[in-house]
């Protein structure tokens, strides 16, 4: 069954929500969309953290569709949350940034604004640039960077 961008969107911020909760973390959604999607509470900081969530429904051809097979995501870079999560709903996984490291690793800025991060799911794809598989990006999964924030 085909799903809108609306319920794409949506899973992303729901799956984001269902880690964190199982990693014993409280968040909330926004009810409106002001660029913030989420706000979760560190006990451990006695502070909330705000979160713009990205989502993929699956990979996809890059390259204008005729490359290899990679996720990709788009943020502006006046987001105003302090964290970026971006998922892929095919596998269920979470990668979670603060601003200023998704805006490090994008691969892509243009001129109007908007940074853009890639993983390629082909791990023998071969790339020049620094971080570019999906593998490179492990330090950043959800499990792994919530003790860093929470």
């Amino acid at each position: 069954m085909k799903i809108s961008s609306r319920q794409i969107g949506a899973s992303g911020e729901l799956l984001v929500q269902y880690k964190l909760l199982k990693l014993g973390i409280d968040s909330a959604a926004m009810t409106t969309d002001s660029g913030v999607d989420l706000v979760a509470y560190s006990p451990k900081n006695s502070r909330s953290f705000t979160i713009q969530v990205k989502t993929q429904e699956q990979p996809s051809p890059g390259g204008g569709g005729n490359g290899k097979l990679s996720l990709a995501w788009n943020l502006r870079d006046s987001s105003p949350a302090e964290l970026v999560a971006v998922t892929d709903l095919s596998t269920d996984s979470v990668w979670l940034f603060t601003h200023a490291e998704y805006e490090h690793h994008a691969q892509q800025h243009s001129d109007k604004g908007i940074l853009k991060l890639y993983m390629y799911v082909d791990e023998s794809v071969n790339t020049k640039k620094e971080m570019a598989l999906k593998s490179q990006f492990d330090s950043f999964r959800i499990e792994r960077r919530v003790i860093t924030f929470f």
